[in-house]
């Protein structure tokens, strides 16, 4: 027998993830399908920032600023273990934008989303201080301003997680190869993509959170035309050791009017971008240039008192964001806004297709999703995801729950329950329960990853192989070694797939 649901989600990307999660809350019975990994693509590949965006104000997007300003203190209270406040210090380049028009946009940011809980912004010391210090002595001027971070594709699987506690269906690595309207229900075939086997499931209502693919899925997919479009824009970063001390990041500005951040990224790191270029290739291709890496050591180095050269690149990333194609010139002032095209011909099965959005706004792009949704598949429960902890979450401080942790279990290495607080706050209980000392955590596979920790990311949060633990369920791809992969791909008991990043 056909299994049927309210709603099919096609893509397991931020906002597929949080659509699912919205509506199973809403009582409807969701499948959501991704033909790779959670996060596999755009949602890991961005700034790791939860922010407004200072630089969209310079192109009138109030609303989108101010909802990001919201959602940034939203997502502060609901995943406390991994979006974390950040404090930024911008140094003055008065070639680019005069000290008041930063002043302007920094009281705009200030006050546009009621800020509640992070600092207001101010002029930020110089001279012989931890944010002066690693800058060249043209820096006369500089200011601050506060946003927070975030472990993106770890967001991803919260969100996922979250949907699977409300009834969801969760199925990684199954692809939607067709679906066809019939009867008043979608008829979708959905293919295992490691298996090969197909099964069809029917559907009242299908969302199109296909990311990069949202346009191929419409036409190949599912053969249907449509005017919205979507225009791939390539980001790129690379990562060095760290480039300076203290906790806080840097935003430089350029010539050409564009920033670029320097953010402290995993203790010993710096994440450095992004670039903004047009992208006409298939977005699993995408890699960083050669000319991108030059650009953004250019202007790191013109900030910086110390030099950095390629070979201080330990890693880097490119990836591809979906932005609807609103006809601009130039690819840094297409709007990071979000696009709905609803398609609900003759009152046949509804389609919805999510063109644009960022990570910090993906919660309301959900609410807003399912709203659209709602006429159509009779849901009356209204919006409900805004004061809801995401799993692991509902604590306050991060590292006094880490001392929790140790408290209860002496044993503990302060490192290690720090990132294990960091990458599943109060869901570290269920990983470590019934282990009364390191040896009962298992075998270890380098950097404190143990046997215990691999098997609940299998059993709990879908990874299957050691790309899903090392570079999405956490990074410390960065710091282990290949004995490491080979063993971890040993143990899961599969060949990894071909490396999703670029080796600097």
């Amino acid at each position: 027998m056909t299994e049927q649901f309210d709603l099919l989600v096609v893509g397991g990307g931020i906002n597929g993830a949080g659509i699912a999660r919205d509506a199973s809350g809403r009582g409807l019975s969701v499948l959501l399908c991704e033909k790779d990994d959670l996060a596999a693509h755009t949602s890991s590949w961005s700034s790791k920032l939860i922010h407004g965006g200072l630089r969209y104000l310079e192109y009138y997007e109030f609303r989108l600023v101010r909802e990001a300003l919201i959602e940034r203190e939203v997502l502060l209270r609901a995943a406390p273990m991994m979006v974390r406040p950040l404090r930024f210090v911008l140094p003055h380049s008065p070639e680019q934008r005069p000290a008041w028009l930063v002043r302007l946009g920094l009281f705009l940011y200030d006050h546009l989303g009621g800020r509640k809980i992070l600092p207001a912004s101010g002029k930020a010391p110089l001279g012989d201080t931890p944010e002066g210090r690693p800058l060249q002595d043209w820096v006369s001027q500089a200011f601050y301003y506060s946003d927070a971070q975030v472990d993106d594709s770890r967001l991803v699987v919260l969100n996922a997680l979250a949907a699977r506690e409300q009834g969801a269906r969760i199925l990684t690595r199954t692809r939607c190869r067709k679906a066809r309207r019939e009867g008043g229900l979608w008829v979708a075939e959905l293919e295992d993509t490691r298996s090969g086997e197909v099964r069809t499931v029917k559907a009242r209502a299908l969302v199109n959170a296909a990311g990069p693919w949202v346009s191929h899925f419409l036409q190949d997919d599912l053969a249907l035309d449509t005017k919205s479009r979507v225009r791939l824009v390539k980001g790129s970063h690379i990562v060095t050791r760290r480039l300076h001390d203290g906790d806080h990041a840097y935003i430089l500005q350029n010539h050409d009017n564009r920033i670029v951040f320097v953010i402290p990224w995993l203790g010993e790191f710096s994440l450095i971008g992004t670039t903004d270029i047009p992208y006409e290739g298939a977005p699993q291709d995408v890699r960083i240039s050669p000319e991108e890496t030059r650009y953004l050591l250019d202007v790191v180095n013109r900030y910086f008192k110390k030099p950095v050269a390629e070979s201080d690149i330990v890693w880097s990333y490119a990836g591809v964001r979906p932005l609807y194609d609103d006809a601009s010139a130039n690819p840094s002032a297409v709007t990071r806004d979000y696009t709905f095209d609803l398609n609900v011909p003759d009152r046949q099965a509804p389609l919805l297709s999510i063109f644009g959005g960022k990570i910090t706004t993906y919660r309301k792009l959900a609410e807003h999703a399912v709203q659209k949704l709602a006429p159509h598949l009779g849901v009356t429960k209204g919006d409900w995801t805004a004061g809801v902890p995401l799993p692991g979450g509902g604590f306050d401080d991060p590292a006094r729950y880490a001392e929790t942790l140790r408290h209860k279990r002496p044993w503990l290495p302060e490192r290690l329950a720090r990132r294990l607080v960091a990458a599943y706050g109060t869901r570290a209980e269920a990983l470590l329960d019934g282990a009364n000392g390191l040896d009962d955590l298992g075998p270890c596979y380098g950097a404190d990853l143990y046997e215990a920790e691999v098997r609940f990311l299998i059993d709990e949060e879908w990874a299957t192989s050691a790309q899903d633990i090392l570079w999405r369920r956490s990074k410390l791809g960065l710091v282990v070694g290949e004995d490491c992969v080979q063993r971890l791909e040993e143990r899961i008991g599969r060949k990894a797939p071909e490396r999703e990043v670029d080796a600097a």
